[in-house]
């Protein structure tokens, strides 16, 4: 039995994989943004004794990473269902 998602059942389908592909890349985008400005943060506030100012850009990082990694698991997650769909 082949059960596969029917991706060209709704009229403007590409259109919204055009959007969704898009909003990921600027996910992405931000996050690695965020990222740099934040570790640049943390080491100059870690260089020049400011424990607040470090603990803030430390959280920056985590914060940065944690999204990127949500984004990716989104589609990775996605297509293994996908998968198990197929293979019931």
């Amino acid at each position: 039995m082949d059960v596969f998602p029917d991706f060209e059942g709704l009229s403007g389908i590409d259109g919204l994989r055009e959007i969704a592909g898009a909003l990921l890349m600027f996910v992405l985008v931000i996050a690695v943004l965020m990222l740099l400005v934040s570790a640049i943060c943390w080491a100059i506030a870690a260089a020049t004794g400011n424990y607040s100012g470090a603990a803030k850009g430390r959280i920056g990082v985590l914060v940065s990473l944690g999204g990127a990694i949500l984004a990716g698991a989104g589609v990775t997650w996605l297509n293994w269902l996908i998968a198990l769909g197929n293979q019931l």
